[in-house]
């Protein structure tokens, strides 16, 4: 008899929704480094874009809508601390429940930092340059 579970129902609705806060915080994240309204604008596009390029369990899970999404706040820093806590929880519970997923929602978040940080001429301004550098650090902790 054919295994009827799909590839996201080894995660909770709450797990869900960490790798969710996760990776659309990053775009967020992103957006908010890159001064300026177009290049702001350009920057989160580039990233939704690779945002939704994901495969694999971390893509299922991206494409779904996220239900409670919530990256609100009152400024980038606690918009950062929400993103940072769900990049390091993400990475952990993937190790735990998908290990092989674990690599791939790393190399999702690296598409989307290079997607958004390409998104106008002269590359990374060093606002993004340093909030890579964050994103990054909060992958590594887990």
């Amino acid at each position: 008899m054919p295994d009827s579970t799909t590839p996201t129902e080894i995660l909770t609705a709450d797990e869900k929704l960490t790798l969710q806060t996760a990776a659309h915080g990053v775009v967020a994240l992103m957006a908010a480094a890159d001064p300026g309204p177009i290049s702001s604008t350009r920057s989160g596009m580039a990233g939704g874009k690779a945002l939704s390029s994901a495969t694999g369990l971390v893509g299922h899970v991206l494409a779904e809508k996220p239900k409670g999404l919530d990256l609100g706040g009152s400024s980038t820093a606690d918009l950062a601390d929400r993103t940072f806590a769900a990049l390091t929880a993400s990475v952990a519970l993937l190790k735990a429940k998908a290990p092989d997923e674990a690599e791939n929602f790393r190399a999702t978040i690296a598409t989307i930092t290079d997607a958004a940080s390409r998104a106008h001429k002269g590359g990374p301004g060093p606002a993004e340059t340093a909030m890579i550098t964050k994103i990054t650090a909060a992958l590594d902790a887990a």
